[in-house]
């Protein structure tokens, strides 16, 4: 079975600390799913029309994994958090090749 990624990115965070009340649920919400973050932050560098937002790796075992650990009750009190402080966030779930 093919290792998946969890991407995210966002465009827009309108309240910072209302971003970090929900990191520190939702990280340990995805690692107990069993994520392992490979990346956070803000971009090293941007090419070909990319944009400077946040982005969050998180590698799973599968797709399945990835998908399970989205919509866990653990996640979804995150989310909760989240609100709309990041209106503009993408999350795409790809499979290793």
């Amino acid at each position: 079975m093919a290792k998946a990624y969890w991407v995210a990115t966002y465009r827009t965070i309108s309240n910072p600390q209302a971003l970090a009340a929900y990191g520190e649920l939702a990280g340990p919400a995805l690692k107990a799913a069993g994520g392992r973050v490979l990346a956070r932050g803000m971009p090293s560098a941007t090419l070909d029309g990319g944009y400077m937002g946040r982005t969050v790796v998180v590698e799973y075992d599968s797709v399945e994994a990835a998908l399970a650990a989205y919509n866990s009750p653990a996640y979804q009190e995150a989310l909760k958090l989240l609100g709309d402080v990041a209106k503009e966030r993408d999350i795409r779930i790809i499979e290793a090749v």
